[in-house]
């Protein structure tokens, strides 16, 4: 009877991140406060706080997916992987502070924009990471899908920053542009891939 494979070191990499968002996840929706009284117009003056959690757990929900689609090419861990990782996830785990003083000022710009920023700063982590994970992947997984997800991670990383500056203007086009984000990376691949594939 063969014996159990101790777990990889790529694996434990994603299990530890696994846990880490987890916790991202918890402490966001731990600043859920249900109202003081009882009435619906209590509850609705609430929609901002659970605006932010929403639009923060979907996005978070994109970072996960992708994390795990990047980590499923892993094959070595690097000390480069490591730390690019951990650097990752220290980004991501900002996202909760800036979801919960946007939903205590949802029209004030320096919260909108810093809700921004915290969304922003995971995806400038992010192609150093999938650089480490793809230096040691084979040429066919990093080939045609790698560009087309990198292309939309750069489209992302612009939105996130036009929403930054826009929320000195409008919070509403500001966090309009996380929504655009969201669907790039939430709608079924097809269509919205073939925006960011080669043009043959």
């Amino acid at each position: 009877m063969a014996e159990p494979q101790p777990p990889s070191e790529t694996g434990r990499i994603e299990a530890f991140s696994d846990g880490v968002i987890a916790i991202v996840i918890t402490i966001m929706v731990l600043e859920l406060r249900p109202p003081v009284s009882s009435s619906l117009g209590s509850l609705l003056r609430l929609w901002p706080v659970l605006l932010a959690y929403g639009l923060s757990f979907l996005q978070v929900g994109v970072y996960w997916v992708n994390h795990h689609r990047l980590f499923d090419r892993a094959t070595l861990a690097t000390n480069g992987l490591r730390w690019s990782n951990i650097l990752w996830l220290f980004a991501i785990s900002l996202i909760p502070f800036g979801t919960a003083w946007w939903g205590m000022h949802p029209g004030d710009p320096i919260p909108t924009a810093t809700y921004m920023a915290t969304l922003l700063l995971p995806a400038l982590v992010y192609p150093w990471l999938a650089a480490e994970v793809l230096c040691n992947a084979t040429a066919e997984d990093s080939n045609v899908q790698h560009r087309i997800q990198r292309r939309k991670l750069y489209v992302s990383v612009l939105l996130y920053a036009g929403g930054m500056a826009l929320a000195f203007v409008e919070s509403a086009l500001s966090i309009a542009c996380t929504f655009i984000v969201s669907l790039l990376w939430v709608l079924p691949g097809g269509r919205i891939d073939r925006w960011f594939g080669d043009r043959g």
